[in-house]
């Protein structure tokens, strides 16, 4: 067996510690008043309906409309595109053909003291019609709509003086492309105005004929200024969710009372910590010197599942997680364990034969590996399933039905990551952290691995 550095254990564990910490508690600075964070802990997760309640609206057609199941479907659809383009999974859709009503339920915001239930409800039912027009009048020139844009993303440029900016990029269809080079060419040199619901966003000044049918779209009333990164993705999401084929009204909206209670959080929370302590315990004592290393990578697995669901990374936005996701979680983590004392007793049974340590720690890793590949392996394709089958976005979660999608989406979510954190922590860390360990001298006596005797 190939030795490896013994500097590389200590580097290893000094950077799980600092993901596992870090994960757990967030890194935050205060200025006065306010409250910056710099990377998200557990107190930034979204906690689902069912842990810490969240926010019920009956919606239904304005003015009087009789709406078609047609109409009544695609106002589902286009709520449902706005719940997860704001990155809300635990959700509850349910429509009422017969009386032309909408209920939907999802779950606060981790920001729950400055949350509006009002306005998150108001957001969901705005028709978000983009017009572009000639001029900056309300009755100006109407040149295409936002049927005519294909989709709306955000991005950064940098200005003619070095300064990056936040803008928001629209990427015309094949009609709208042409459209657009027609008003472009019309109004070179002159304002097309961007309208929201009859309110201008923005009013840039056109300075080339655009026939490719990509262009952006600045901060501020007059097309200048930036957006924030914020600001910029609201609108990007109101953009691609497009227009509701009726205006809404909001009939009823008020809060629900989780079910688990006030104090499930905090039971839950001792309770993992009770159960690490155990897991501590045991792997130490039955495992010794193999079992403390796989404790080890257990931590940067947990702190991997927590990263995923929290927004640590600011790529992605924190999940919502429901009692059902922390079930995926705590299996993934059991099936984390299974991969260590597979390895373990693999390495114990090399040390009863008389072998080298190195030899045995080698050949150990080596027998053991196939059966956790293969265990694992099962549970990813059946958690890609449930993610696939129970996706609020995806197709099949109609034939389901919709108060389940996001709880059981919830749970292959979470045991998908647990997973691959699984093969990044408890097969690669461990057996890294293990074969550098065994390199120090005082660590090298076969009683602390589970042999008889010194090598």
């Amino acid at each position: 067996m190939k030795r490896i550095g013994k500097w590389v254990f200590f580097v290893v564990f000094i950077l799980i510690l600092f993901f596992a910490y870090t994960s757990v508690f967030g890194i935050y600075s205060e200025y006065g008043d306010y409250t910056i964070t710099h990377v998200k802990g557990i107190q930034d997760i979204r906690w689902g309906i069912d842990i810490k309640g969240g926010v019920e609206a009956v919606f239904a057609p304005a003015d009087g409309i009789d709406a078609t199941d047609d109409q009544m479907n695609a106002v589902k659809s286009i709520i449902d595109l706005r719940l997860v383009n704001q990155n809300v999974t635990d959700y509850e859709l349910y429509p009422d053909f017969s009386n032309d009503r909408i209920t939907v339920r999802f779950p606060w915001k981790s920001d729950e003291a400055n949350y509006d239930p009002g306005e998150a409800i108001k957001e969901l039912a705005s028709t978000a019609q983009m017009v572009f027009r000639g001029g900056t009048e309300a009755d100006g020139e109407e040149l295409l709509t936002g049927k005519e844009v294909k989709r709306a993303y955000v991005s950064n440029i940098q200005t003619q003086n070095g300064e990056h900016q936040t803008v928001v990029n629209l990427e015309f269809s094949s009609e709208g492309k042409k459209k657009f080079a027609d008003a472009t060419s019309k109004y070179l040199n002159q304002r097309i105005s961007i309208w929201m619901d009859d309110t201008v966003i923005s009013s840039p000044e056109v300075n080339s004929v655009i026939e490719d049918g990509n262009c952006y779209i600045e901060g501020g009333s007059n097309g200048k200024g930036g957006f924030s990164a914020e600001d910029a993705t609201a609108l990007a999401n109101k953009i691609n969710a497009g227009a509701l084929p009726f205006n809404l009204k909001i009939e009823s909206y008020g809060t629900i009372s989780p079910s688990l209670g006030t104090y499930a959080l905090t039971a839950m929370g001792i309770a993992s910590v009770a159960a690490l302590c155990f897991i501590f315990l045991f792997m130490c004592i039955m495992y010794r010197l193999p079992g403390f290393v796989a404790f080890i990578a257990l931590l940067g697995q947990l702190a991997i599942s927590i990263m995923a669901v929290s927004g640590y990374f600011t790529v992605f936005q924190s999940f919502t997680m429901t009692i059902p996701g922390i079930a995926g979680m705590i299996l993934s983590i059991g099936m984390g364990v299974d991969a260590n004392i597979i390895t373990a007793e693999r390495i114990k049974d090399e040390l009863w034969t008389g072998k080298t340590l190195d030899g045995c720690i080698a050949n150990g890793t080596k027998s053991s590996l196939s059966a956790i590949i293969d265990g694992n392996i099962t549970i990813i394709i059946v958690a890609v399933i449930l993610i696939l089958v129970f996706g609020p976005a995806n197709i099949f979660s109609a034939l389901f039905g919709v108060s389940t999608t996001g709880l059981i989406y919830a749970f292959g979510y979470t045991l998908l990551v647990g997973v691959i954190a699984n093969f990044i922590m408890g097969v690669f860390a461990s057996r890294l952290m293990l074969r550098s360990v065994s390199g120090l001298k005082f660590l090298r006596n076969k009683r602390l691995y589970g042999g008889k005797k010194k090598s």
